[in-house]
């Protein structure tokens, strides 16, 4: 019986280089923001935040990381997966950490495993995605 399991991991030097990469395109783009990387079980592995960002978006961009690494989809797609389903929203809605709007990737493994997720917030939505993709277009994951 195999008792350990094998489970993907990010390293330290890719989060840093993802948070590094997601700041680098906001500043090109004149957007200030907060950006996270966490592993596959939710904890946080890199942090950065832009002078000026928003201070709550420090949580947010954290936990929108936390969100996709937790389930290995966008926090955007949350929205399509519940549908018109009232009781869902409003239970989903409750949950402490669960982002639903965009902004949070997957960082996707191998064999359609995901690894972790990367979390940006402080611009639109659209645009903290855009950073999200940067972050993992540096680790060569976009």
């Amino acid at each position: 019986m195999q008792v350990a399991a094998s489970i993907p991991g990010v390293t330290a030097e890719a989060a840093s280089a993802a948070c590094t990469a997601a700041v680098a395109y906001a500043a090109a783009k004149g957007w200030r923001i907060n950006v996270a990387v966490v592993d596959r079980g939710g904890n946080l592995m890199a942090f950065l935040r832009q002078p000026g960002a928003f201070i709550h978006s420090i949580d947010i961009a954290i936990d929108k990381a936390y969100t996709s690494a937790s389930f290995g989809f966008p926090t955007k797609a949350w929205m399509g997966a519940i549908g018109h389903d009232d009781g869902m929203k409003f239970g989903f809605s409750n949950q402490p950490r669960l982002i639903v709007f965009g902004g949070g990737l997957p960082i996707p493994g191998t064999g359609g495993e995901w690894m972790g997720g990367i979390g940006v917030s402080g611009a639109s939505e659209a645009e903290d995605e855009e950073c999200a993709r940067a972050g993992l277009a540096a680790i060569g994951l976009a």
